[in-house]
């Protein structure tokens, strides 16, 4: 019962609370104008450009995490570290945060890279990204203090607000995301305690997060953090081009949209459905995009970065499934 129960908090709960929330947000909205603005309005060019830089954003975090395993005395395959990230992402996609745990699975199939160790150095990773989206945070900010202001004000159903959405649909988003938030903590910190538990574990754990200060080149892990970021940013801003109606927008209309995506996605629901279109359209309409164009622009982005998502996935699986068969 305890794992049917666990079983369901991990993998049915993110589900459901993104598809609640995005039948919330697009309740209203005209699905038969989706296939018109793909045909006949979408550049293409513009998206497949997009898409390059997201393919471009996978592979370089699969060569950044080879510079956190050299110090452990690891050299895995390349290829297999940029496998292990496909494979990573799109298992987000069917139980959120499960990915760091899959992806150093399969260097310790393929490359015999302990499991533990490698965590650890995941944990590093993800620290430094965490600084890296706290600094783009700070610029977008800086720059857009005025609109991310409105967004706050809004969105919180205040006095003076415009409601972008109704607020009680704001306060009920709000709620159900903060209870995702605190039941992934919950399930954390079981996880942790349990480690605690074990001291050999624990040792090793700490091993590999410290290899982050050992490494020799820290220059290039420097060069190739701002890489993944950018590729991340121009992953979503080049999609402002695809469309007639976003490609007036500005690069730092980009960045704070970009930022509070990223923001949102924070909620374990998959690849951050849900608050993700959530954040992304009430900010658009702040820059005077019509609420159906936003639900349009979010709805297409979010849908083809999901799908290169699981295809990236299932080439990792195959390719991996591939090189432990020959």
């Amino acid at each position: 019962m305890k794992k049917i129960l666990n079983l369901i908090l991990k993998t049915l709960l993110p589900i459901a609370l993104g598809a609640v929330i995005l039948w919330w947000i697009y309740r209203d909205f005209d699905f038969s104008q989706v296939s018109a603005v793909v045909c006949n309005e979408m550049n293409l060019w513009w998206f497949a450009l997009s898409t390059i830089f997201g393919v471009l954003s996978h592979m370089v975090r699969g060569w950044r995490w080879l510079l956190t395993l050299e110090p452990l005395g690891y050299r895995p395959s390349t290829a297999n570290c940029v496998y292990a990230i496909f494979i990573a992402y799109g298992a987000n996609l069917v139980v959120p945060r499960v990915g760091e745990v899959s992806r150093c699975a399969v260097l310790d199939r393929c490359d015999g890279v302990p499991f533990v160790q490698s965590l650890g150095t995941v944990v590093a990773e993800r620290l430094i990204d965490t600084v890296m989206v706290l600094t783009l945070v700070v610029a977008a900010l800086a720059m857009q203090w005025k609109i991310f202001y409105t967004f706050f004000v809004e969105a919180g159903g205040g006095a003076g607000s415009t409601q972008i959405f109704s607020s009680i649909t704001n306060i009920a988003i709000t709620i159900a995301s903060a209870a995702a938030i605190v039941t992934l903590g919950y399930f954390i910190i079981r996880k942790m305690a349990l480690l605690a538990k074990i001291k050999s574990i624990l040792l090793r754990f700490w091993e590999g997060m410290a290899a982050l200060g050992k490494m020799k080149n820290f220059k290039l892990f420097f060069i190739e953090t701002v890489a993944i970021w950018f590729c991340y940013f121009m992953q979503f801003y080049l999609c402002f081009f695809c469309f007639p109606f976003s490609s007036g927008l500005s690069m730092a209309a980009g960045l704070l949209l970009f930022v509070a995506g990223s923001v949102a996605v924070v909620v374990p629901t998959p690849n951050g459905a849900g608050p993700w279109h959530f954040a992304i359209i009430s900010m658009m309409v702040l820059y005077g995009v019509s609420q159906s164009d936003a639900g349009m622009f979010a709805l297409i982005v979010h849908t083809s970065q999901t799908a290169l998502v699981a295809i990236l996935g299932v080439i990792g699986l195959m390719m991996v499934k591939k090189k432990r068969i020959v």
